[in-house]
């Protein structure tokens, strides 16, 4: 993807002390109570708040949606900056349920790496395998988190065998445990020569560091039982043995990655890892763009829209873009030009996120993640720049998995429905299709889930019941060749033929035979399962 080595250019001090990471996992490895960890510690929340608790306790940081809330699952990617140990920390959340996964994999054009979340007990499960691969084909960084120590796991060994064929990539182990489930007391920091100790007293409580001199410092028998003392010299040497040691730039390359273990609920091994992050983390990195990359030290500003979200606040009515800053150091009230329509935009009110808060940003820098409030003028994709007509690439839309037709029960607002579904499709919500014959929209998603919020946003933000029924299609393709010979295919089959939220060309289908018969009888035209949203 870009330069990580020790000859990249070298940066402004602001931006280089940038950390913009993504955390990844399957659903309840408990992503959403690290990133709450990560927030008490970069001193942006005083207490963090129990994601299992009930009422009002139970509404984390991260998840702003009431959806959200209701189910304590995360289904949008939000973004938080803080700052943690002179360094600034800009983390994006992402859905942990399979069922919005393209809204993950769309948050992983903007950061420069991430942290995998696994569980103890689970090891590498299949959404974390694809995740992984998404950061595989960008080649971003991952370091690794071995969540929920406290509770009966596998054995450590095991899992670091698991990732390292699973993943195939090299793991070098930055703590080990020591016990685990009701044994568990902590972890030797192989980094440091430390033994952390976990607080099983108060949760929000940093664990007690005890330094020492290597594991036959006769300090480690004062806090640690003599059978668990044994087993942690005996493994410590083996692993020393048997795993490769700490490359950091091996890390950079995304061929290796570190992992801590710990417990997030206990706020164990957090802060080691928040420490990880910013010693072994990438700075800002460039971005693929046309005509040429985006340097993150260039002087002047760009940036790209990587996911718009509507109605955060409902009151307002707002639609927020979230801009990655790729290079330059941007001031509240600049005029940038927003390269697909060619218009300058003044961005007089941008925010940064803590979040379901969020406070006006008077400046940022490449690497910082901000929000643009807009009334649809940005879409996921779009570039803004001080001028140059530089497009962001490599930011996906995938073809749905479930078609479904939708109607509003009230049919006197029917006009309202197509209002807000333009809206989510802009949002990257769902895709939604008009067809050439027939009246009202086919909606596509990846998951089934989907449409349960979409019906409850409908509903919430708009005042507006639907229903979504089966549609005789199953998916989507969009087609793409020769204007005369693309023109001539959608009047043959209009049956099938419908146009998405930017106009481009859609073709339905109910079977994998239809697919296969428009490859052999029309080979100039090409159908594809995703689309790139560069405009």
């Amino acid at each position: 993807m870009s330069d990580r080595s020790a000859n990249a250019p070298t940066l402004p001090p602001e931006i280089a002390r940038r950390r913009t990471f993504a955390i990844i996992s399957h659903p309840d490895a408990g992503k959403t109570t690290l990133t709450e960890k990560f927030l008490l510690y970069g001193g942006a929340i005083q207490m963090a708040g129990q994601v299992r608790a009930k009422g009002e306790a139970r509404r984390t940081r991260s998840d702003f949606m009431k959806m959200e809330q209701d189910r304590g699952i995360s289904v949008s990617a939000s973004a938080m900056s803080f700052d943690f140990d002179g360094y600034r920390f800009n983390l994006v959340d992402t859905p942990g349920h399979s069922d919005f996964s393209e809204d993950t994999y769309r948050t992983l054009t903007a950061v420069d790496a991430a942290v995998m979340v696994i569980d103890g007990a689970k090891g590498v499960e299949s959404q974390t395998r694809k995740l992984f691969e998404v950061c595989r084909l960008r080649d971003l960084p991952i370091l690794t988190f071995c969540n929920k120590m406290d509770r009966e796991s596998r054995d450590t060994f095991e899992i670091i065998d698991e990732i390292q064929e699973n993943l195939a990539i090299d793991v070098t182990p930055a703590s080990w445990p020591i016990g685990q489930g009701r044994e568990f007391v902590g972890s030797y920091d192989l980094i440091n020569d430390r033994l952390d100790l976990m607080e099983r007293a108060d949760r929000n409580k940093v664990a007690q560091s005890i330094a020492i001199a290597g594991l036959d410092d006769p300090k480690l028998a004062d806090h640690v039982p003599a059978h668990l003392l044994e087993q942690l010299c005996e493994e410590v040497e083996m692993a020393r043995g048997l795993l490769p040691a700490l490359d950091p730039q091996a890390v950079l390359d995304g061929t290796m990655t570190p992992i801590w273990f710990g417990s997030a609920i206990n706020s164990f091994g957090v802060r080691d890892l928040m420490a990880g992050i910013a010693r072994l983390g990438p700075q800002p990195q460039p971005q693929r763009a046309t005509p040429r990359q985006i340097g993150p030290e260039e002087g002047k500003v760009a940036g790209f829209v990587f996911k718009v979200q509507a109605n955060m606040d409902p009151k307002h009515r707002d639609r927020v873009a979230f801009l990655r800053l790729a290079s330059g150091h941007f001031t509240r009230g600049m005029k940038l030009t927003h390269v697909r329509s060619k218009k300058a935009m003044t961005v007089s009110a941008p925010v940064l996120f803590l979040a379901a808060d969020r406070e006006l940003a008077e400046e940022a820098w490449a690497g910082d993640i901000i929000g643009i409030p807009n009334h649809g003028q940005l879409r996921i994709g779009d570039t803004l720049t001080e001028g140059e007509a530089l497009r962001v690439t490599g930011i996906p839309s995938f073809a749905p998995e479930l078609l479904n037709s939708v109607r509003a029960l009230d049919p006197m607002k029917a006009k309202h429905l197509d209002k807000a579904l333009m809206q989510f499709a802009e949002e990257g919500a769902a895709k939604v299709f008009k067809p050439m014959i027939g009246s009202g929209f086919i909606v596509g998603v990846v998951g089934a889930l989907q449409f349960e919020v979409l019906a409850s946003r409908i509903e919430l933000e708009y005042g507006l019941p639907v229903r979504f029924e089966g549609s005789q299609f199953t998916s989507a393709r969009w087609v793409t060749g020769p204007k005369d010979k693309l023109a001539r295919f959608v009047e043959g089959n209009k049956g099938h033929i419908a146009h998405d939220n930017d106009g481009d060309v859609v073709y339905l289908t109910r079977l994998q035979w239809d697919i296969d018969r428009i490859e052999r009888d029309h080979p100039d035209l090409t159908l594809s399962a995703t689309k790139e949203m560069m405009v």
